[in-house]
């Protein structure tokens, strides 16, 4: 069984419906078809972090975008720091 996507407006409208229409949890879960948990959740998210939430496949949080410049950047400094390490011994077993 493949799992199912949704798009970034139909939450919106389902949390929509929670929130503003009045709709329970459980009658907008079997109305949509969406596990009551989900919803849960996504009422959560957008809650939480309303002008980044369901950001999309594909699209990060710019927090998310962030942590990946800085392990990147991390990656880079180590590889530079250890090339500089085996330069060092290089050139001191050379002197010797």
């Amino acid at each position: 069984m493949q799992r199912r996507k949704f798009s970034r407006e139909f939450k919106l409208e389902a949390v929509r419906m929670v929130r503003e229409r009045g709709v329970t949890i459980a009658q907008a879960s079997r109305d949509l078809d969406v596990h009551a948990n989900v919803l849960r959740k996504w009422v959560r998210e957008l809650a939480a972090d309303p002008g980044h939430a369901f950001p999309g496949h594909g699209q990060m949080k710019p927090e998310q975008m962030e942590i990946d410049r800085l392990r990147r950047e991390l990656a880079k400094l180590k590889a530079e720091r250890d090339i500089l390490k085996k330069a060092a011994a290089y050139f001191a077993r050379d002197s010797i």
